[in-house]
């Protein structure tokens, strides 16, 4: 660690007076900011990370965990873009499981608790190891800004940062640093994270006064951390990790930990007395009172009581870490007195005797509202600035890290003249989030899940690879190794399928051959080889000792053939309506369209809408909370018009 940390200085100082010029400038070094980093530098952008710690950069701030349902997804399109979060979460796994696995496998959520030790060490020992990529430790108090062009109001551009350093893309990455403050009890501190200072209050004012942007307040918090020999593990419940550990990364076929290695969890519950203590301590506590959003599916223990009196809560008891004597105790985020915390705590049998290493509290910061974002997550009004992580009103480091990349990818692209780049929510869940943000903002902290996404069981944690690889290889950002390791999967599970369809059995051959497999009498005569593994009893396995010769070369692909046939029907569908919502969401709407004087028919609120958060393509418009159907048919049949007439209008003139 020490290695790291000096080698990280060494690097930033040596280039402190060589470059002072940048492609790319990214500040914060958390999961956003080291994946754009990394990004921006892998698409050939010379990238300079500024962060306020070097030592904190890969931190897990909060839960010393990665993936789960919806999340997981998240980290599976990141690594399949060859982004860091992945490959991190199998060096540093350490209980390796998937959630939702009675449901199907388009749902299920790779998860995987870490110890934040080895996760660190492999963020920042990759980083070191990607060229054009310059690491430096300051504090960004402010960001260079040129004046707006009179005739073009709200035209600024970002050229670089205070230090002195000048980019053609700045990307902001400052969790929940930005104009940060703590909570424990009735103390409020400033601060992003215990130890660690927030950004600087003039930065938060530039993006409020000077670029004119819509800025807001949301909360987090995080638990009291609990010495792990004080707890009595005999009253918690046991929960063992998978058997055969499942990695994150499309790049490893096995994790770092092995499966006798790994760490168990303990359930227990809150009780009666957790309830008591949290009314009695209500007028302690500054932060539970405040009107700011907190996170709705991660809430305090003093908000659940609130909104559920009388009801039971989960406590997972966590480990941090291999060698670590901590425990993360989810399920109670609280920012009392640590007196109080402990009182709490003290009421759940398994921790009646616990010891507090260190109290939760909780955090205030500042985000920019979304919607002024485009899908490359460029503030519309301010070429050159993206935004990324919590900054745009998320919560999670699997969301942080997927905003991260992609502003890293379209920062390196402005930075090269080059045209950005959008990810559709019918092509990944990268796109859902980002849609979900930039169309629909935010008034609470965004978490991802599986639910948000129309075409679930197209966009599977199984195919990632698949579905972003090429893209991401087309735009420079994936390694040709990876991708050559893609095309490898993709030609092997296209010939498997090919044999699969080639492979043909009668009812009565299944009845005679498989006869475990209960044939329905209404089929058809003949059945597929796909077909059949669409039965829930029949594996690839089984139906490969049947026909070795044809079948035992895909058996390195069993699980994802039996995925592929399972799911085949609904992908059929799925493509159609995929391929119909293309062509009406990829129609663009002009950037400079005035939709306050459009001759069609639309309510003034609907005026009002498209005005404030501008579309950039009708698919946006569609999904604008107030924006009717009627209203989108009528934008539709405008701009389908005038791109007839615009047409028409060039032929005619090159007829003279």
């Amino acid at each position: 660690s020490n290695w790291l940390r000096q080698r990280l200085c060494f690097r930033s100082h040596a280039h402190w007076n060589a470059a002072q010029r940048y492609d790319v400038i990214v500040v914060g070094g958390g999961h956003a900011g080291t994946e754009a980093a990394a990004a921006a530098a892998r698409m050939g952008a010379e990238t300079l990370l500024v962060t306020q710690k070097i030592q904190t950069i890969g931190a897990l701030s909060c839960n010393p965990s990665l993936g789960g349902v919806g999340k997981g997804h998240l980290v599976r399109e990141v690594d399949a873009l060859d982004g860091l979060c992945g490959r991190a979460g199998d060096w540093a796994g350490i209980h390796f499981s998937i959630l939702n696995r009675r449901k199907g496998p388009a749902v299920w959520g790779p998860r995987a608790q870490l110890d934040r030790q080895r996760y660190r060490e492999f963020i920042q020992g990759e980083l070191l190891s990607i060229k054009r990529l310059t690491v430096l430790e300051g504090s960004v108090e402010d960001l260079l800004v040129t004046e707006p062009n009179p005739d073009e109001p709200g035209s600024h551009r970002v050229t670089g940062i205070c230090l002195g350093m000048l980019a053609s893309s700045v990307v902001l990455t400052t969790g929940t640093f930005l104009s940060g403050s703590l909570f424990v009890g009735q103390t409020t501190s400033p601060g992003g994270r215990i130890g660690d200072a927030p950004s600087s209050a003039g930065l938060s004012r530039t993006l409020k006064e000077t670029l004119g942007l819509r800025v807001g307040r949301l909360r987090t918090g995080t638990p009291p951390r609990i010495v792990k020999e004080s707890v009595d593990f005999s009253l918690a419940n046991v929960h063992l990790p998978d058997r055969h550990p499942t990695p994150f990364s499309f790049m490893n076929t096995h994790t770092r930990c092995k499966p006798e290695e790994q760490l168990p969890c303990h359930l227990t519950y809150t009780t009666p007395g957790v309830e008591r203590v949290v009314q009695e301590s209500l007028h302690l506590n500054c932060h539970i009172q405040q009107d700011t959003k907190g996170p709705r599916y991660c809430p305090s223990i003093e908000s659940r009581v609130l909104r559920f009196p009388g009801r039971r809560h989960l406590v997972w008891l966590e480990p941090e870490g291999l060698t670590s004597d901590l425990l993360y105790p989810q399920g109670l985020s609280m920012t009392m007195p640590p007196e109080v915390q402990l009182r709490l705590i003290r009421e759940i049998p398994a921790l009646r005797r616990a010891e507090i290493h260190a109290p939760g509290y909780g955090v205030q910061y500042d985000f920019v509202c979304p919607t002024q974002l485009s899908s490359a997550l460029q503030v519309k009004s301010t070429q050159g600035l993206f935004l990324a992580g919590q900054i745009n009103g998320t919560t999670g480091y699997e969301e942080a890290a997927a905003q991260g990349l992609w502003a890293g990818v379209n920062a390196a692209r402005q930075a090269h003249s080059m045209p950005p780049v959008s990810l559709s929510r019918t092509e990944s869940y990268i796109g859902v989030l980002i849609d979900d943000l930039v169309s629909r903002g935010v008034t609470e902290p965004y978490r991802m899940f599986t639910s948000r996404a129309e075409f679930r069981t197209t966009l599977r944690p199984d195919n990632a690879d698949l579905r972003l690889t090429p893209k991401g290889y087309e735009l420079g950002c994936v390694s040709s190794s990876r991708y050559q390791e893609a095309t490898r999967v993709q030609n092997s599970l296209q010939e498997a399928m090919t044999a699969l369809q080639a492979l043909t059995l009668s009812t009565n051959s299944c009845r005679e051959k498989l006869p475990d497999i209960r044939v329905s009498e209404t089929k058809s005569t003949v059945l597929t080889g796909m077909e059949l593994l669409q039965y829930k009893e029949l594996s690839f396995e089984m139906l490969a000792s049947v026909f070795p010769e044809r079948l035992s070369p895909y058996l390195e692909f069993s699980q994802r053939l039996k995925i592929e046939a399972v799911y085949k029907p609904h992908c059929d569908i799925n493509k159609k309506e995929i391929e119909r919502i293309q062509r009406e969401e990829n129609m663009f709407l002009p950037p400079d369209i005035d939709y306050f004087s459009l001759p069609v028919s639309l309510s003034n609120e609907a005026r009002e809408i498209l005005d404030r958060v501008r579309p950039t393509t009708l698919g946006a418009a569609t999904r604008l909370e107030g924006i009717t159907p009627a209203a989108v048919v009528n934008l539709y049949n405008y701009v389908h018009f005038a791109k007839k007439k615009g047409t028409a209008s060039k032929k005619k003139k090159k007829t003279f």
